[in-house]
């Protein structure tokens, strides 16, 4: 049965009204309360909605028998295309599944996940997601429209992009050190103690295939990192006994067929170089260049490596040799235009242009310069940095600093970023960050010793 009337009285004691079949405003009972819009704001919802239905009927008032309040919003979301205010009032998952009763999901999920509209310095804890078992989080992965997946010791939690739990599995591992989500349902993951990177069905509990790099001792391989782009996806892979190390590229549109291979190192004698293997990588659309970096604690410190790559030519076009401050994490902003480290000995944030590939001594400090030494002190180690869009998360402890670009000039020089504290994302423990990540308009956050995920969005917009 439909569930609206159309050409005869209704069981739920109201008559069909007839009104002027000419004219471009409709109007619909929902649960006793008329509501008035038009035909285009209707036709809005999509050709599978019942409400485009609706908005091909003509010369009567049809009644759904559902709640008015919660249709209200919808109504709004239709004519404006965002929520208004008075949907914070309301559980999402109630929303959820009112809209897709009316077959408007796809219309809900853009609103929730648009990255246009993750409000950096609005930022508040939203949501608490548990996560079953003592374990507390080794890796998370999100998605663009904002779903998450959570690994914790052997299991991995997915959550939607409403933040409903979907499921959560047992994995052959240990515990996982790598995860990249490739779809809602799919994660590539990772151990520095298993070898093979499995790509996982998370949806039905599955491993779909199992990919492993033959080095030439013919041990297992065990991953070290995992990035993609929207055609490959790379994996940065050790051998068992620690003595070579490369990256696979593998064609995600082809079955993960193996492509090529880049940055194969053995190790020989006292050359460290060659026993960093890639810990991060990063895509850079922009310049087609995959970044690889690594660090290594040795008797002579932190010693690591930034290398950027060509996979036209399987070469590296640049390469920064860290010895003084060596990053304790780094990241790359293709918005920003800019490799970004967090110094594992001052602990504070450094960029460098990357319009300024191939030139010496190329970091410049945005924080104190007079920290810049190597004193034996390790005031960064642990800390982690991120970007999102044009803004630079960097997590100390249990804060998270935002760093912001102040536009003062064109040239690269006239570059000056202005830090904000986020005081609000230590937690009344203090317990140190160990994760964060963003998914449309949410930032995922996970702390030491905690098993769950905060997850923190816009006051302005978010529930």
């Amino acid at each position: 049965m439909p569930p609206f009337a159309g050409s005869h009285p209704l069981s739920h004691g109201f008559s069909r009204n007839h009104v002027d079949s000419s004219s471009n405003i409709v109007t619909i009972d929902v649960g006793g309360q008329l509501f008035q819009t038009t035909k285009q704001t209707l036709k809005q919802s999509g050709s599978k909605s019942i409400l485009s239905e609706i908005s091909n009927l003509d010369g009567t008032i049809p009644f759904i028998d559902r709640d008015p309040e919660i249709f209200s919003i919808l109504l709004s979301l239709l004519r404006t295309g965002n929520l208004p205010s008075k949907a914070k009032t309301f559980d999402i998952q109630d929303l959820v599944f009112e809209s897709q009763y009316y077959g408007v999901e796809h219309l809900l999920l853009n609103s929730q996940s648009n990255p246009s509209q993750f409000e950096p310095f609005d930022l508040e804890k939203s949501v608490i997601l548990p996560l079953s078992g003592r374990d507390s989080p080794t890796a998370i992965s999100t998605t663009q429209l904002g779903s998450v997946q959570v690994a914790h010791g052997c299991k991995i939690t997915s959550f939607d992009w409403s933040l409903k739990r979907k499921s959560t599995i047992l994995t052959q591992f240990a515990g996982i050190d790598s995860m990249l989500s490739l779809s809602p349902n799919v994660v590539a993951a990772g151990a520095t103690d298993f070898s093979g990177l499995q790509i996982i069905d998370v949806s039905k509990g599955f491993v779909k295939e199992t990919l492993n790099w033959e080095n030439v001792t013919k041990s297992g391989s065990t991953v070290q990192a995992i990035g993609a782009s929207k055609e490959y996806l790379f994996t940065s892979f050790e051998s068992a006994r620690r003595n070579s190390n490369c990256i696979m590229i593998y064609d995600l549109n082809d079955g993960f067929r193996p492509v090529t291979e880049i940055g194969h190192y053995e190790i020989f004698g006292a050359e460290l170089d060659s026993a960093i293997p890639a810990t991060k990588l990063s895509w850079i659309p922009s310049h087609n260049l995959l970044m690889a970096a690594g660090s290594h604690s040795g008797p002579s410190g932190v010693r690591g490596n930034i290398r950027f790559w060509d996979l036209r030519s399987g070469n590296a076009v640049w390469e920064i040799k860290e010895n003084v401050d060596c990053f304790s994490d780094c990241t790359v902003s293709d918005d920003l235009s800019a490799i970004l480290k967090v110094g594992v000995h001052s602990g504070e944030v450094f960029i460098s242009d990357l319009r300024n590939i191939g030139k010496e001594n190329s970091w410049t400090c945005l924080g104190d310069q007079r920290k810049v030494v190597t004193n034996g002190k390790k005031e960064g180690i642990g800390s982690k940095i991120e970007s999102h869009g044009n803004q630079v998360f960097c997590s100390k402890g249990g804060n998270l600093e935002l760093w912001s670009e102040v536009l003062i000039g064109s040239s690269i020089k006239d570059r000056v970023f202005r830090k904000n504290s986020m005081g609000r994302a230590k937690d009344s423990c203090g317990n140190k960050i160990t994760h964060f990540s963003f998914g449309g308009n949410k930032m995922f956050v996970t702390r030491k010793d905690q098993q769950f995920v905060e997850v923190w969005q816009s006051s302005v917009r978010g529930f």
